[in-house]
C-alpha cells in the first residue's frame, strides 16, 4: 500500500458522498433533529484561514449529532446583501450581481474540497430575491400581528 495521496483519497469520497447525498437533510421523523448553522460568509472571493476554521468547528458538531443518530440541517448560506457588496462591485468595475455571485462560485469552489458536512441543496444568498422577499413578508405578518411596533422618531 503507497501513502495517503489527499488529492486522490479526499476525491474519491467527496463523489461518493455527493453521489449518495450523504450531507442533504432528510426528512426523518424517527430521528431526533439538529441544526448547525455558523456565520453566513461575506463573498469576497477568497477564503481565509478564519473562515476554515469556523467551518471546520461547525463540520465536527455535525458529524458528530450524525454519528449519535441526529437527522441534521447543516445549510449554507451568503450574507451578500446591501452596501459592502455594492461599494465592492463599483471598487472593481462591475456590477454588484455579477461581482457577488461570481464571488459566491469562487467561494463555493474553494468550499467543496475541504469536504465539509454542509447541505449545498439549501444554499441561498441574502441578495436573492426570494429570500429577502420573505423576510420582507415575514416583517409585515409580525407587524399585522402586532408582535412588532415601530417608533418613528422625527
Amino acid at each position: 500500500m503507497s501513502g495517503y495521496s489527499p488529492k486522490e483519497i479526499e476525491k474519491k469520497w467527496q463523489e461518493k458522498w455527493a453521489e449518495q447525498k450523504v450531507f442533504q437533510s432528510q426528512t426523518d421523523l424517527g430521528k431526533p433533529k439538529y441544526y448547525v448553522l455558523e456565520m453566513f460568509p461575506y463573498p469576497s472571493g477568497r477564503l481565509h484561514m478564519g473562515h476554515v476554521r469556523n467551518y471546520t468547528m461547525g463540520d465536527v458538531i455535525a458529524r458528530y449529532k450524525m454519528s449519535t443518530g441526529h437527522n441534521v440541517l447543516h445549510p449554507m448560506g451568503w450574507d451578500a446583501f446591501g452596501m459592502p457588496a455594492e461599494n465592492a462591485a463599483m471598487a472593481s468595475g462591475g456590477h454588484p450581481k455579477e461581482w457577488t455571485y461570481n464571488n459566491i462560485e469562487v467561494m463555493k469552489s474553494q468550499m467543496r474540497p475541504m469536504g465539509w458536512t454542509l447541505d449545498w441543496e439549501r444554499e441561498f444568498a441574502t441578495c436573492d430575491p426570494d429570500y429577502y422577499g420573505k423576510q420582507q413578508e415575514l416583517f409585515l405578518d409580525f407587524l399585522d400581528a402586532g408582535l412588532f411596533i415601530a417608533k418613528m422618531q422625527l
